[in-house]
């Protein structure tokens, strides 16, 4: 646990102790941490960093991690609003939203972690290249996001309305998309990436 993510800006390899050109991927949301810790296993010179706002959800995801004997992961309590105080312009390059929260009512549209303010959020912090993961069960969701992402001018590809019937050998299944695909949802997946002219659409 990084008990002082705002000092960590700037500073996440050298608190990994990693090289200053380590990749460095985060996830918004781990739950607990069946996904990171997979992936983290997968790929042991990337560093992961994951952001949580429940307490107890997390302290899971950090046992696992420990139980997992993965080195290559660290967590945060936070908010994705806050992800510009974590880290500085281009110092991640890829980011993870898994099943987050749909918020259903019209009138919370601005706290989907795809909406559109959002996305200007994450773009100068990614980086031109870097690229974000989203998958969820919720097809109007997906159906907004598609929008919201077109809308910030960022790469489409790896469209997806029905991942599991697809050849996806790669895909790590969360516990959440375990027990949804199970009763009969799809799932939605698509990757994003930062173009330089996503970087020009102004914050709204």
């Amino acid at each position: 646990l990084i008990n002082e993510p705002f000092s960590a800006r700037g500073h996440w390899r050298e608190l990994f102790g990693a090289p200053a050109d380590a990749t460095i991927h985060v996830e918004l949301g781990p739950g607990k941490g069946g996904f990171i810790c997979e992936i983290a296993k997968q790929n042991p010179d990337v560093l992961y960093v994951g952001i949580e706002k429940v307490p107890d959800v997390l302290v899971m995801a950090m046992e696992r991690a420990l139980s997992a004997g993965v080195t290559n992961v660290r967590f945060i309590r936070g908010d994705a609003a806050l992800l510009a105080e974590y880290f500085e312009p281009g110092e991640f390059s890829r980011l993870y939203i898994n099943f987050c929260d749909p918020w259903h009512k019209n009138r919370q549209a601005k706290r989907r972690l795809t909406h559109r303010n959002f996305l200007r959020l994450y773009a100068p912090l990614l980086g031109v290249g870097g690229d974000i993961h989203f998958k969820t069960d919720n097809r109007p969701l997906f159906d907004f996001s598609l929008i919201e992402f077109e809308a910030c001018e960022y790469g489409l590809t790896e469209v997806s309305f029905d991942l599991h019937a697809e050849d996806a050998p790669w895909n790590i299944v969360t516990e959440y998309e375990r027990t949804f695909s199970a009763k009969g949802y799809k799932i939605n997946r698509l990757v994003a990436t930062v173009l330089s002219k996503t970087l020009d659409k102004p914050a709204q």
